[in-house]
């Protein structure tokens, strides 16, 4: 039963697609979805040939955000076992966010608390309009401290403060313009058609190159540019140049044809 809470599936192209799969909840997320996504998560981390990873949901919503019943539960929990319960969403948002081929969340219906956090860790979002969105946790006296590194990465701490701690809802257009989302469409055949493209654009890119490009932007984000940072990023440039990968891409270029991850 564990393992029908969220689905994976993977084309022969190499496209997978995670499906959470609680629509009579509207996907609510509880210690079972956790301990499932952190196994999917790894064991696209560790797949052969996976280059596109879609992060999508069934039914009316793409997440309402932590089950009730699992915080019900939760009330009752030591300080210890509270952190331990805690720190197994912090590792699967992790992992999510930093597996190493590109992911893209598809979000229709409601997105709020923990819901969010998956969508901010993911590398790419896309939502129909009538989606609506919350960081909701202080409306319940909680607060959004596991997603918080993911949601703040994604719209910054000045949109973050805002949202974290009034708990509003908000629409998709607000999701777009503060970072949450880089897309928004009309309706559900719209995202497919866009989940199509940005799958396309993913899988134009060599996929180590990819693997290598998100671990830079994790790795520079915030630091400052000083001599250190100059040298590494010359560094991180000139090893990737001499890779197969490089060799290919650049000869590809100059030959006019299509390089062999596209072929």
């Amino acid at each position: 039963m564990s393992e029908q809470c969220a689905l994976l599936t993977v084309s022969p192209e190499g496209v997978a697609t995670v499906t959470l799969n609680r629509p009579e909840v509207h996907n609510a997320i509880n210690e079972v979805v956790i301990a499932r996504l952190s196994e999917i998560w790894d064991e696209l981390a560790r797949a052969e040939g996976v280059r596109v990873v879609r992060v999508e949901a069934a039914g009316k919503s793409f997440s309402a955000g932590a089950d009730l019943n699992w915080m019900r539960r939760a009330a009752d929990f030591s300080e210890a076992e509270n952190v331990a319960d805690a720190k197994a969403m912090g590792e699967m948002l992790r992992r999510l966010y930093t597996l190493p081929m590109p992911t893209v969340a598809l979000v229709h219906g409601d997105a709020y608390a923990a819901g969010v956090g998956m969508i901010a860790a993911c590398d790419v979002a896309i939502a129909v309009k009538d989606a609506m969105f919350g960081v909701s946790e202080t409306r319940l006296g909680l607060i959004p401290a596991v997603i918080s590194p993911y949601v703040i990465g994604a719209i910054g701490a000045r949109h973050a403060r805002r949202y974290a701690v009034t708990g509003e809802r908000f629409d998709a257009a607000e999701a777009w313009r503060i970072g949450l989302v880089h897309q928004v469409v009309d309706d559900a055949p719209a995202l497919a058609a866009a989940a199509e493209g940005m799958v396309g654009r993913f899988v134009a890119a060599a996929p180590g190159a990819v693997a290598e490009a998100k671990r830079l932007v994790r790795s520079i984000a915030g630091r400052p540019i000083d001599d250190a940072l100059v040298d590494e990023t010359a560094r991180r440039i000139a090893a990737r140049r001499v890779t197969d990968e490089g060799r290919e891409g650049i000869a590809a270029f100059l030959e006019k044809r299509k390089p062999s991850w596209r072929a």
